[in-house]
């Protein structure tokens, strides 16, 4: 019997089309298998592409440009007070979006991965009707993988003010640069947006409810970043809630806790207070699972739901809500599907916040280390003493890293500094791979280069430092 025109068989059904559901799509149909990708937005990418990491990567890099031509006279240079284009700024900033957007449309014709743009919900345990711009169609699947992602979380009270309220994607919008911005919530998404407004000329004020900025971070990796942000923000105010009003001359922020200050109004909010997985309004019932009390989709490490046949990947799997923890699993849910022992067994999932300075943190940290119970020993290497970042003029930053007391394998690190996000990769491979402090050391780093701080923080360890006077306490 023919399939009707509205209607696809496949193997594999990919809901989703960002990293972890273009990563499950391509490494699915390299195996041999029959995939169709579902994505509801007009182009591939999902969040990370077009509304996220990429456009927001793009945006510090001017803003680092700008930063770096204002801190030029100290080394001797001069530059003029750059003069912003908006307009141009924010086309190059598409341009880059939309280089990538061709690029996987072009994979996933490479690959005969059939895409169709549109809702998808799930009614039947094997099937999933899409609602598309032509019309319904329907698509039959002997194995799905949910790669649906996750949303701005909001905050209930806060005034309904789409002009002057922003959540991350709105932010990335550069509708224009508000002289006054306040930030709520001093994680990674606020503080990396901080970093580009007040590049582009916004006053910035930023409120955390925690007691430090990028709470989940030790605290000594993180004060470099904020010495530096409390220089360029009007205000840092930690420990601190924020309550909102719309008023006509803008939105009035008043603020409670210890310190709190008087009540302050501003042109724009942007509010980045985590995200929400999209589980909801799925179908998931027909599938015969359900998300928990945070919409979260319970998997096992072959990233396998309650349904045999359903995997889930990404955001919508849990904490933490990272593309490159996404794209893992994503190969791993295509392997298991293709008959493959495979299973998502990583030890560490390295977080990162491009902020200047950029922060960056892997495996154990020394908070967690402490209240587990973990006998370690740990070593900051301070960059002060780094040729490499006295040639950047950027001495402020450091290079943690934690080691068992008794194997003195490598447990955990972090990075504060230019490039931190590139070099905490040496670090993941490290704990990965079981090496002690004495294995870093041992391995000839480039000199001068920021990657030798980590070898200098495990000779720390390792009590063979010489680039420092270090005495084990």
């Amino acid at each position: 019997m023919s399939t009707p025109a509205n209607s696809t068989e496949t193997h594999v059904l990919v809901l989703g089309g960002g990293p972890g559901g273009y990563t499950a799509a391509f490494r699915a149909a390299d195996l041999g298998l029959k995939v169709t990708l579902v994505e509801r937005e007009p182009v591939l990418g999902g969040v990370c592409l077009n509304v996220g990491c990429i456009p927001s990567k793009a945006l510090l890099h001017v803003a680092h440009l700008v930063h770096g031509a204002q801190e030029a006279p100290e080394c001797g240079l001069t530059f003029p007070q750059p003069d912003i284009d908006l307009d141009k700024l924010r086309a190059w900033k598409d341009k880059t979006v939309a280089t990538l957007n061709g690029g996987l449309k072009a994979l996933a014709k490479q690959r005969k991965v059939e895409v169709i743009h549109g809702n998808g919900r799930f009614t039947g345990a094997n099937e999933l009707e899409v609602t598309t711009a032509d019309g319904p169609r329907q698509v039959n699947f002997t194995h799905a993988i949910l790669a649906t992602g996750s949303r701005p979380a909001t905050i209930p009270g806060f005034p309904h003010d789409d002009q002057r309220l922003m959540d991350s994607t709105g932010a990335l919008l550069l509708q224009d640069v508000p002289k006054r911005l306040l930030i709520v919530g001093g994680g990674v998404i606020g503080l990396e947006m901080a970093t580009v407004y007040h590049a582009l000329g916004s006053s910035i004020t930023v409120v955390e409810m925690a007691g430090q900025l990028l709470p989940g971070c030790d605290a000594d990796v993180v004060r470099p970043l904020f010495l530096r942000l409390k220089k360029q923000c009007e205000a840092i105010l930690l420990n601190t809630r924020a309550r909102l009003a719309a008023k006509a001359e803008g939105i009035e922020a008043t603020f409670e806790g210890d310190n709190a200050p008087a009540p302050m109004l501003f042109d724009r909010v942007l509010v980045a207070v985590g995200r929400k997985p999209n589980s909801d309004d799925l179908g998931l019932e027909a599938l015969g699972i359900a998300a928990d009390a945070h919409g979260f989709i319970a998997v096992d490490e072959r990233q396998r739901s309650a349904a045999e046949h359903v995997f889930a990947i990404g955001d919508v799997t849990g904490n933490p809500m990272l593309a490159h923890k996404a794209t893992h699993q994503g190969k791993v849910a295509a392997e298991v599907i293709a008959g493959h022992k495979a299973a998502f067994q990583a030890l560490t999932i390295p977080a990162v916040a491009y902020t200047d300075p950029e922060v960056a943190w892997m495996g154990l940290t020394e908070t967690e280390a402490q209240a587990k119970g973990v006998a370690y020993e740990k070593a900051t290497f301070p960059w002060a003493a780094s040729g490499r970042a006295l040639g950047m003029n950027r001495k402020e930053g450091l290079t943690k890293v934690l080691c068992d007391k008794e194997t003195r394998r490598i447990l955990g690190a972090a990075i504060c500094g230019p490039n931190a996000g590139d070099l905490i990769a040496e670090t993941v491979l490290a704990l990965e791979m079981g090496a002690d402090v004495e294995d870093v050391g041992l391995s000839i780093h480039p000199h001068p280069t920021l990657a030798e701080t980590f070898a200098f923080a495990s000779e720390m360890l390792a009590g063979t430092v010489t680039d420092i006077y270090y005495k084990k306490p």
